[in-house]
């Protein structure tokens, strides 16, 4: 990594959550130019899906940080 894209990365990292969100997402979309329309519409379909799981209660989130600690305590674990 050179020193501005470090640079970079540590104003990046200083940001709040929300910005960081938003920037990584900004990033992730200028890589990939390409769209697949079909693949689109399946992502939409199952972004509709989980919604109404989400809203109906059949399903529920788990908090980042659990997430994190489930695959770390996974990870210690399975070497």
């Amino acid at each position: 990594m050179t020193e501005d894209v470090s640079e970079l990365l540590k104003k990046a990292m200083a940001l709040p959550i929300e910005a960081r969100a938003a920037l990584a997402g900004e990033l992730l979309d200028s890589i990939d130019q390409t769209v697949d329309a079909s693949a689109e519409a399946e992502w939409e379909k199952e972004i509709a899906q989980r919604v109404a799981q989400l809203q109906s209660g059949t399903v529920q989130t788990i908090p980042w940080t659990e997430v994190r600690r489930r695959l770390s305590d996974k990870l210690a674990h399975s070497g």
